[in-house]
């Protein structure tokens, strides 16, 4: 299993409440160094508080084998031109160390948060992924630019904005993914995808994996080096009574997935799915605090880890590690102590 890492150290999962220690934009070069130290095969940077490019750009610089993927990039928002540039420059900087990751976001952040109009999300997703791809073609080989869609038309490339040949020129794109289409889209034209963190074992390898094969093959497309990197949900801490922290705000990061649509999926896989239906009520009511006493201890031990820092890399990879290429872990490194224990639970992970 390769092991990758967000920034901050220690921030397992996005969630909804604040990182104890929050990204620090000025701190990402030496931190980007010091998690290629600690034997990490990558880093990854999610778009919420911060440009993902911006930060990739700074850990590029710092660093000299680490991958280096957006977990994830929102897609619609930008041109496929713009997204295609920006992926184009931090492979060139990173000498070709970059996985363009790419999601879709839901509905009403797509209307509300960007102002744009709505479109059924895997065609979409499926069409921007093919232009992006045309246009490094155009900018690798000098080709024409001739692009149709039924979101995109794009076939104006002039000198002036036409970037050189890269080195390497063949930048993987993991598509960030819940329900089986946009797996089937995976397939079809991506070289990975990024499960939410909603997304068990059971489900990715029952529901997720055959929906990718279903699109490979619809593609005729072979599968070889196609990546499922996991983003867990985690409640670990040194301690149990430390522990108790990090299991109620995971229980509430439990309920808030559960109380969003584009996620029932995965609930219903369970036998969740009214669970889900309910929390919707309470989420659209902004009932906040009354929705993680719904999860129960067996709901909780269904979706996150929970144990110890002791147990957590051994946990995870009884879990996941007969499923997924890649996972998403880390814990706080506040002393010489703390990162020589996160680079036993790294060559652990590996060895796994």
């Amino acid at each position: 299993m390769k092991v990758e890492t967000l920034l901050p150290l220690g921030k397992v999962d996005p969630g909804l409440r604040a990182a104890d220690t929050p990204l620090d934009i000025s701190r990402v070069g030496a931190d980007a160094r010091l998690v290629e130290e600690m034997g990490y095969d990558g880093l990854v940077t999610e778009e919420t508080k911060d440009d993902p490019y911006v930060i990739m750009a700074l850990a590029a610089q710092a660093t000299t084998r680490l991958k280096l993927a957006t977990g994830v990039a929102m897609a619609f928002p930008r041109s496929p031109t713009i997204t295609a540039m920006s992926a184009w420059s931090l492979q060139k900087l990173s000498n070709g160390r970059f996985v363009l990751g790419l999601g879709s976001q839901v509905k009403g952040h797509i209307q509300r948060r960007f102002g744009m109009a709505w479109s059924p999300p895997g065609p979409w997703m499926r069409e921007y992924v093919r232009a992006v791809r045309a246009v490094w073609a155009t900018w690798q080989t000098g080709a024409p630019l001739d692009f149709k869609g039924e979101q995109y038309n794009i076939n104006l490339m002039v000198p002036l904005f036409t970037p050189a040949p890269l080195e390497h020129p063949d930048i993987p794109i993991h598509l960030a993914a819940v329900n089986p289409y946009m797996c089937q889209v995976a397939g079809e034209v991506a070289d990975g995808v990024r499960p939410h963190p909603v997304c068990t074992a059971k489900y990715i390898e029952e529901v997720m994996l055959p929906a990718v094969r279903k699109g490979a093959a619809k593609a005729s497309r072979r599968l070889d080096g196609f990546a499922v990197a996991i983003k867990p949900l985690v409640a670990t801490a040194p301690d149990a009574q430390a522990l108790e922290t990090a299991i109620r705000n995971v229980r509430a990061r439990v309920a808030f997935y559960a109380s969003t649509p584009a996620y029932a999926a995965a609930f219903e896989a369970h036998g969740y799915g009214e669970l889900a239906k309910t929390l919707a009520t309470y989420s659209r009511a902004q009932r906040w605090e009354e929705m993680p006493p719904f999860i129960t201890d067996e709901i909780l031990h269904t979706y996150a880890t929970v144990c110890t820092w002791e147990e957590i890399a051994g946990k995870l990879l009884a879990r996941y590690g007969r499923i997924v290429t890649h996972a998403e872990f880390s814990i706080p490194v506040g002393s010489a102590a703390d990162q020589a224990r996160l680079t036993k639970m790294v060559e652990r992970l590996h060895a796994g």
